[in-house]
């Protein structure tokens, strides 16, 4: 395992990073950290929850683990926004629930600072300079290292970026988007801001909820019963299942069989090796499927490789203004 800088900070994470996602919900506590020590095992130090995983299960498996080991050998990642109880302000990035968010977050983790807090969504009901300043106090407090932000859009992220430096807050760290392969838009302006604001970037989902992972083929008419996919949402079959879809999947197929690697190392590894990429945050429901992911660690895409499935991926038009570069 290699290790990055997370954008211009001085703080170093493995290339990989361990989503958490399904500890305490898909994943049991015995297989969550049977996937813990296989990944530490193998030098992986930065791991991503959020509070709201498992209804806060998520940090407490992490947390009980976490009591067994050296916690300073460890980059630990949290999120704040979505709801985690019954009233009105349970919910959102106000200053009183981010307050009370990591506080609860803290104590399910059994620490007494989280490496980095990040703000989960944009949240239209509060003025982002309330956010960001309760991050920068938090920061001050010693309850948080470094601060980020997930699925912000273009402008949010340069907005989010410039009232911090405009106030002397702390400045973002880090992006955590989604793309992947079939997911190429964080190109358009969510990684031009990273570079040009030293962010670093932790992208979610490599495999696009299993559309890279092999278990989709060219001539499929449904997706297997039992994959996210099946059930309606952003990575819904309708949204997916088209001719650019299987000509990606037909690319990566190639590849893989050039490489002796499976795909989901291959896909993992074109995103490690992508310009902006910290680390791809692999999130395996089972200790076994951690196996395969790590994989992608252990070789480099040749250089033809890597372009041949950026030209297969690209999209297939691009919106204005975009298509003017």
């Amino acid at each position: 395992m290699d290790y990055k800088n997370l954008g211009t900070t001085g703080l170093k994470v493995s290339e990989l990073c361990l989503g958490a996602m399904m500890f305490g919900d898909k994943t049991d506590e015995q297989d969550s950290r049977k996937i813990l020590q296989k990944f530490t095992d193998v030098g992986g130090t930065f791991i991503d929850t959020a509070d709201v995983y498992g209804a806060g299960a998520s940090e407490e498996v992490l947390g009980r683990w976490l009591k067994t080991q050296q916690r300073s050998d460890y980059v630990i990642a949290t999120k704040v926004w979505g709801r985690v109880g019954p009233r009105p302000t349970d919910q959102g990035l106000s200053r009183k629930h981010i307050l009370d968010a990591i506080d609860a977050s803290l104590r399910r983790l059994g620490t007494d600072y989280v490496d980095l807090y990040q703000l989960h969504l944009w949240d239209d009901s509060v003025p982002l300079a309330e956010s960001l300043s309760t991050l920068d106090g938090l920061v001050r407090a010693g309850k948080v290292r470094y601060i980020g932000v997930s699925n912000f859009r273009g402008w949010q992220l340069q907005k989010a970026a410039d009232l911090c430096a405009q106030n002397g807050w702390e400045p973002l760290s880090s992006l955590q988007p989604l793309y992947t392969l079939l997911d190429r838009s964080p190109e358009w302006e969510l990684l031009p801001v990273c570079s040009n604001e030293g962010l670093g970037v932790i992208t979610w989902s490599p495999l696009r909820s299993g559309w890279l992972s092999g278990a989709f083929r060219r001539g499929m008419t449904a997706p297997p019963a039992d994959s996210k996919v099946s059930t309606p949402g952003t990575h819904a079959w309708d949204r997916y299942a088209n001719e650019h879809t299987w000509h990606v999947i037909d690319e990566l197929t190639a590849v893989a069989a050039e490489t002796g690697r499976t795909l989901p190392q291959v896909a993992v590894r074109w995103l490690m090796q992508r310009p902006g990429v910290t680390a791809p945050i692999i999130g395996p429901r089972t200790p076994a499927y951690l196996d395969d992911l790590l994989g992608a660690a252990e070789f480099s895409l040749a250089p033809e490789q890597q372009e041949r499935l950026e030209v297969a991926s690209r999209p297939e038009s691009v919106p204005y203004p975009y298509f003017f570069d």
